[in-house]
């Protein structure tokens, strides 16, 4: 690895250390499913992201209430002064990447095998506070 790419790799890593970021890899549903539920909470508050999440009817909506929750108890840790309540909490990144593919023959007609790819992924959320711009009205 050159220096230059070395010297961002680590600026990237420090920038990591700040932020409450949670993880959720392998899990045995296609990145397509779980890309419908993981769009609808993307920038949305994190009380309105959970509440989506708590009444959708997608199966992965479960697995994915249960990643913001530890996001947010990462971001607790984190910033251990200051409350939640005030913190007005945002959902500010989340992706979903494809994970292994489990390969598979099925049999198919005269003989011959089809193959099926029964895929996984590896879903990301970043959670931060939102940042209030105040504007005064007294200037205009």
């Amino acid at each position: 690895m050159g220096a230059r790419k070395r010297i961002k790799a680590n600026e990237i890593k420090e920038a990591r250390k700040t932020q409450a970021y949670a993880k959720l890899r392998n899990v045995p549903t296609s990145p397509r499913k779980m890309r419908l539920v993981v769009d609808m909470i993307r920038g949305k508050e994190v009380n309105l992201a959970l509440d989506i999440l708590k009444f959708s009817t997608k199966e992965a909506s479960r697995k994915v209430e249960k990643l913001l929750l530890s996001a947010v108890a990462n971001w607790k840790e984190k910033n251990e002064g200051t409350r939640l309540e005030d913190a007005n909490l945002i959902v500010k990144e989340a992706y979903v990447d494809g994970g292994r593919i489990l390969k598979r023959l099925r049999p198919a007609p005269q003989g011959r095998g089809h193959r099926i790819r029964k895929r996984s992924n590896h879903v990301t959320l970043l959670v931060d506070s939102k940042v209030i711009n105040v504007v005064n009205k007294e200037e205009n």
